[in-house]
């Protein structure tokens, strides 16, 4: 059970309605985080503003963008994001299913290329605590992006430290879409 009671649709303000009909279309259902958020409408503002660039198409590919977030959830701990994702990066982003499935596996997985190695790499050492990110990691993402996709790379897992941990210690329910395409797709992740 949530932590803080998430709003009902009939208490949101009008512009919390805006916000929320622009995740439900970002993400193809009611997210239960934007609901109470929605209890601080000057956060759920900027929350939304934050995710507006960052999801923003860029040069980094969206399904990338996507598995980026997944990895660092799970470094994080943060199953609802996990759950949110893997599902968006699929559903959502066109990403390759089996790719996602597999995330767990980029280190040696033939899916993967050496730059979604790398990012992800950084994703999985960025999300962890203490941060394990070094040198080395930039190095080897120089090898393979833009100092934009790099941004865009930095992007993604600053906008996941702080949803995993408004997710994870409100203890956010879940909803039934990623849930269920959880359950579906046997993620071993979640």
């Amino acid at each position: 059970m949530a932590r803080i009671e998430p709003l009902t649709v009939d208490q949101l303000s009008e512009q919390a309605r805006k916000d929320l009909e622009y995740s439900e279309k970002l993400m193809g259902f009611i997210p239960n985080d934007v609901l109470t958020m929605a209890r601080w409408p000057a956060f759920l503002s900027a929350t939304k503003h934050l995710v507006d660039v960052v999801y923003a198409p860029g040069e980094l590919d969206s399904g990338l963008k996507r598995m980026i977030a997944t990895v660092v959830s799970s470094a994080a701990g943060c199953v609802y994001c996990q759950a949110h994702t893997s599902h968006g990066a699929v559903k959502m982003a066109g990403a390759d299913a089996e790719k996602v499935a597999h995330v767990w596996e980029f280190e040696t997985s033939p899916l993967f290329s050496d730059g979604e190695r790398a990012a992800l790499s950084l994703a999985m050492a960025a999300g962890s605590q203490p941060n394990g990110a070094t040198d080395a990691h930039f190095v080897e993402l120089k090898k393979h992006f833009s100092q934009t996709q790099i941004m865009e790379i930095m992007g993604m897992i600053a906008l996941f430290g702080l949803l995993n941990r408004w997710n994870d210690t409100l203890q956010t329910e879940l909803e039934p879409v990623p849930l269920s395409f959880v359950k579906e797709n046997d993620a071993k992740n979640v």
